[in-house]
This record gives C-alpha cells, structure tokens and sequence, in this order.
C-alpha cells in the first residue's frame, strides 16, 4: 500500500533514481579517485579551459560554495589549477593540469560506458526520452 503512496510523486522518484544512478557514476569514477560530481566538474574544465567558478557552478546546477568545494578536491588531487582571470585579478580561472588532461580519454570511455549499460537496462530511447523529459522539467522549474 505505502509504495502507491509515492507513485506520482516527483521528489520520490526523482531522489530514488539518483540513488541508483549515483551508484553506477561512483563506481565508474571509483579508479579515478574522484566522485561523480568531481568527475563532471573536471570533464567540463577540460572542455572548456578558463572558466570561471561562478561559470561551472551555473553549467552544473550547483551552488558556487559547492562548486569551490569539488575544485578545491581537484586541485589537492593536482588535476585542476586555479590561476588569476586574464579580464579581472579579483577573479579565478580554472584549467586542468597535465595529470589532469592525461585523465581526459579514460573518463569519457568511462563516462560512456555507463550511458550504454544504463541504456542496455532500460532501451536506448527509453533511456533518451527520460533524459529528454527530465531536463524539460529541471529546466521548467528553474
């Protein structure tokens, strides 16, 4: 009876899901040392070098201070630098560092590993039409 409960419950099932995508992310990132979250941050830095954190906080959906945090791992780890902005000196600019680019292929074939196997699970166009969906709802709440 309680699971009908949350059947047509966005938070639910939307939380549920990340729990068990969260799984799949951590141990695809787990050889790599880094979290799902730290992995997606350096992934976009080393696709577009020289952003700002104010710029990776956006393009993630997270909080600035949040952003910070999973740079400031990065950085300790040596895979990510921090360097004064080019346009203004009271601003940062984050680029990856060599043993940060010699990440780079391994964390996309792993990046697409899991998709596939996600996509094995549940059907490919299953899977891009709830990516689909889930990014039009994110997007109409924002």
């Amino acid at each position: 009876m309680q699971s009908k409960m949350f059947d047509h419950c966005l938070y639910f099932n939307t939380t549920a899901l990340a729990r068990v995508v969260e799984r799949e992310w951590t141990q695809a990132f787990k050889p790599f040392g880094v979290t799902p979250p730290q992995a997606f941050l350096l992934r976009l830095v080393l696709a577009q070098p020289g952003m700002s954190q104010h710029e990776l906080a956006t393009k993630l959906t997270i909080s600035r201070p949040t952003a910070t945090r999973l740079i400031d791992g990065l950085e300790t780890l040596g895979l990510l630098e921090r360097r004064e902005a080019e346009h203004d000196a009271r601003h940062w600019s984050v680029y990856p560092t060599a043993k940060g680019r010699a990440l780079h292929d391994a964390l996309t074939i792993a990046s697409g590993a899991v998709t596939k196997r996600i996509q094995q699970h549940v059907g490919k166009e299953n899977f891009l039409e709830t990516v689909g969906k889930v990014r039009a709802v994110c997007s109409a709440l924002k």
